[in-house]
């Protein structure tokens, strides 16, 4: 694909991730749709995005909702009159001990409100995103290509149970659509990060951070930036469908 002139929608596109992403793209003359419930953070990025020269859009969007979904992707359409891409970025994490106990008692379990809260937003927003981005570039018939974003802690990682099952099914729902979507001209595909320096993480402890370096072989965290151009190497290559792409400077949970 050639991201010059392409309609690419980006959920969780306010900060983080997701505004590098769109500043990375916007770099390479993208038109975006960015998608958020942060409407502040989100004027902020398309601003970013505009200075670079191209069309960039802000949509105020709970992913959980689905008419609310069905209703983005009809605006996004109108808007642009064309969805080339979806990048599946929002997410949210509720950290937790499936079971805590000491001297034999139980003294704290992960909730159901926040196994639910995760999986709503990491798996059943990214489903909706993806199916109704899926019907408009088929409607439309635009070419185009999904990008699920996973994590290393796919394979599983302590007191994530929730985070650890949306991820996996993120890499997983994207090698489905890969082969559901591939006759439609459609490609999927997911990124897994490892520990990336976002405003969040750094807003850690300095020890924290150092601890947390230091047990990366790269000994650093990524960069946000590294991530976006990992979507632009999905983006641009056409080949890429149904694969994961790990960019955790060689850490494996």
């Amino acid at each position: 694909m050639d991201i010059k002139d392409k309609v690419i929608v980006i959920t969780g596109g306010g900060r983080g991730l997701g505004r590098a992403m769109a500043l990375e793209l916007a770099g390479k003359g993208a038109r975006l749709a960015l998608v958020d419930m942060n409407g502040p953070d989100l004027d902020e990025t398309s601003g970013l995005c505009m200075e670079k020269g191209v069309e960039a859009r802000s949509y105020l969007c709970n992913v959980t909702d689905e008419a609310a979904v069905e209703q983005l992707f009809i605006d996004i359409a109108t808007d642009f009159g064309a969805i080339n891409g979806l990048i599946n970025n929002a997410g949210v994490t509720r950290d937790a001990l499936l079971v805590k106990a000491k001297d034999g008692k139980v003294v704290s379990k992960m909730t159901l409100d926040n196994w639910n809260m995760v999986m709503n937003v990491n798996l059943t927003g990214t489903f909706l995103c993806a199916r109704e981005a899926a019907c408009k570039m088929i409607e439309l018939g635009n070419p185009g290509c999904i990008i699920n974003i996973s994590s290393i802690s796919r394979s599983g990682n302590m007191g994530q149970t929730n985070y650890t099952a949306t991820k996996a099914g993120a890499q997983a729902m994207a090698v489905t659509w890969a082969k559901e979507l591939a006759r439609y001209g459609i490609r999927a595909a997911s990124i897994a990060p490892g520990f990336i320096a976002t405003d969040m993480v750094m807003a850690m402890k300095p020890e924290a951070l150092e601890k947390m370096a230091a047990g990366i072989p790269a000994k650093r965290l990524g960069q946000p930036e590294e991530i976006a151009r990992t979507v632009t190497f999905i983006l641009e290559n056409d080949y890429i469908s149904g694969r994961c792409i790990e960019v955790d400077g060689a850490l494996r949970i």
